[in-house]
């Protein structure tokens, strides 16, 4: 007997909730950020790296309606979960990790640091997502985090932003470069590693 598998073919699409389509937008926006820096490498305009940042701040937008939009109408789902997982993890830690690399962070060390920052990220996710039950105690809400959560990689890209505004790019990024055992260091992408840490850190902190 022959399963009909064109029968509903947008099935998945129609259990979406509200909240899904707004998850969707923030990985939207961070896969922009993605190909504006590409864009950026390939023709050195500044202004795609602005636009990289911008979108990853669209991303954050996108972030927190669509948890407001999921209380609000009181319908989440674990497929949800895990599209915002996955979303996050585009738009706060692959794209913040490949803007640093456009922006001249592309050093041996450089490299290492961004994958281990991404690493970090990922591994924050997961442990949140396996945790959120004991975190909440009971209550349904999460009364705060173990490790700073991803979106606050936010403030690196603000950093970014600001080093472009300055010109600060590529040969000119702040702080120079340093050499170790013949392999290239950029002092900034130490924010990233001390953001990798932090995210995968016991500190708790409490959520707004």
């Amino acid at each position: 007997m022959m399963t009909d598998t064109t029968q509903k073919p947008f099935s998945m699409i129609r259990e979406f909730h509200l909240a899904d389509w707004f998850t969707l937008a923030n990985a939207v926006c961070g896969t922009g950020a993605l190909f504006s820096m590409l864009t950026y490498l390939q023709t050195s305009d500044v202004r795609h790296v602005y636009f990289a940042c911008g979108m990853v701040f669209a991303a954050l937008f996108f972030d927190v309606m669509d948890g407001r939009i999921a209380r609000w109408r009181q319908k989440t789902s674990g497929i949800g979960r895990e599209l915002d997982s996955l979303a996050d993890i585009i738009s706060f830690g692959v794209a913040p990790a490949v803007i640093a690399y456009g922006c001249g962070m592309q050093g041996f060390y450089d490299r290492i640091v961004l994958t281990c920052f991404v690493a970090c990220g990922v591994s924050r996710l997961a442990r949140y997502n396996v945790t959120a039950e004991a975190l909440s105690e009971g209550g349904g809400k999460v009364k705060y985090f173990e490790g700073t959560p991803i979106p606050t990689s936010l403030l690196l890209v603000l950093v970014l932003a600001a080093a472009a505004s300055q010109g600060a790019l590529r040969e000119s990024l702040w702080f120079g470069t340093v050499v170790i055992a013949g392999f290239t260091l950029h002092p900034l992408v130490l924010l990233f590693a001390l953001s990798g840490s932090l995210m995968v850190s016991r500190i708790r902190f409490p959520k707004l």
